[in-house]
């Protein structure tokens, strides 16, 4: 199958319309929709989801961080680590002292930077860090790659400690996500915590981009403990991995709204879909599905981004789908709940880089006790952010039309 940019526009309504009515005749309860998903998940992606997973939602800087190096600093056997974004400032030199003095005892630390992403990591934390015996790995540092490879990142965030409990989520390690949100110098983002079965799921994310950059894939310092029950989720972790034709991560996005009954709410920080996955939101929009998608406003580190996707406002007003902008500072979370019932969080933003193009890892969790939380913050959220209104954004100055139409060539890069 060929990658979405190949393909022409399909506009999936008709097809999906029928699937709405096939939805609306088997009204259900939570329990038969959670059960219906799962088995479309697992047979689709063929990943199986895991049983007893306890997960905790963390919000912004304060929280995230205290609890990653809470975790770190009491671990006893294994950490591994990896970013996309590992810069400079005093969290990134905390991050760097904890993992060094968990080497120093003894602990095997393994760190995972992406070549790009991680380039602005201050020298001498790298020094301290493999002088103490953390194993440093880089992936695909661009001057040694050709340019096939240059452009396919690791973007996963992880951290496993003592294979019982990982994290992932949107946060990277520098200063622009320390604090809570109260202002634009400080980055609003999602991570979680997750203990039980399913972090095998994010071990395995782990290794996988390990085997590319090291020698050693394991070692006698690896233990296969039994996951006790830690909560009722249940969790499917998949992984995006950059190749040719469809990715899992499309299939993942694509199933999630091809089942939303009621309601799809997306967060994501950069928001640039192909056409295919427009479609898919408008049809759903049209079938009678809440559609929500909360994106950054004043606030964004990649303009060019947003420029692409606001390209497809007024296709999607016109559906119905409803478009909040984030005001206080930067919106950095990936997170996707539908109907109440499941939901989506990881490293995947919604655009063509993160669908087709980089390494990404993403749980799919179904459990309505953490979606609600998760709904909870989207309202709180939403709260704090703007609507785009159809009739003034039709109005919009000829500068910013040509600003969106002059990004399209290379949407599929964002």
């Amino acid at each position: 199958m060929t990658s979405t940019q190949d393909q022409p526009r399909i506009r999936p309504d008709r097809r999906i319309a029928r699937s709405g009515e096939a939805f609306g005749a088997e009204a259900s309860t939570p329990e038969q929709r959670i059960q219906r998903l799962r088995r479309r998940l697992e047979r689709l992606i063929g990943i199986a989801a895991t049983e007893g997973n306890g997960l905790v939602p963390l919000r912004n800087g304060d929280e995230i961080f205290a609890a990653m190096l809470e975790s770190i600093r009491s671990a006893q056997h294994t950490v591994d680590m990896m970013t996309f974004v590992y810069w400079r400032g005093d969290i990134a030199r905390e991050f760097a002292e904890a993992l060094s003095e968990r080497a120093r005892a003894g602990v095997r630390v393994r760190l995972l930077l992406d070549g790009f992403g991680c380039r602005l990591i201050e020298k001498d934390q790298l020094t301290m860090m493999e002088r103490d015996g953390v194993q440093v790995a880089w992936f695909r540092k661009p001057l040694y790659l050709s340019p096939l490879k240059q452009n396919h990142r690791c973007h996963r965030k992880a951290l496993v400690v003592d294979e019982s409990t990982a994290f992932t989520g949107g946060v990277g390690i520098a200063e622009e996500w320390c604090g809570d949100a109260r202002d634009e110098n400080e980055w609003r983002d999602t991570h979680v915590r997750l203990q039980g079965a399913a972090v095998d799921g994010i071990a395995a994310a782990f290794a996988q981009n390990w085997a590319e950059c090291h020698d050693e894939l394991f070692d006698g310092r690896d233990r296969f403990v039994e996951h006790e029950r830690q909560g009722s989720a249940i969790v499917q972790v998949v992984r995006g991995s950059a190749s040719f034709g469809w990715q899992d991560m499309q299939t993942l996005m694509r199933v999630m709204l091809e089942s939303a009954e009621e309601r799809f709410r997306l967060t994501t920080a950069y928001f640039s879909p192909d056409a295919y996955f427009i479609d898919l939101l408008c049809a759903a929009a049209r079938r009678g599905v809440e559609v929500e998608i909360l994106l950054p406003g004043p606030y964004t580190d990649k303009r060019v981004c947003q420029l692409a996707g606001q390209h497809y406002y007024d296709e999607l007003l016109a559906c119905g789908v409803k478009i909040l902008q984030y005001q206080p500072t930067m919106l950095h979370a990936k997170v996707i709940t539908v109907d109440s019932v499941a939901s989506l969080i990881g490293s995947t933003n919604f655009n063509r880089r993160s669908l087709e193009h980089d390494e990404e890892v993403m749980l799919a969790v179904l459990d309505e006790a953490f979606t609600a939380t998760l709904d909870g913050h989207f309202d709180e959220d939403a709260a704090r952010s703007e609507p785009i209104k159809g009739g003034r954004w039709k109005r919009r100055s000829v500068l910013q039309r040509a600003r969106e139409a002059a990004v399209q060539p290379i949407r599929r890069y964002l």
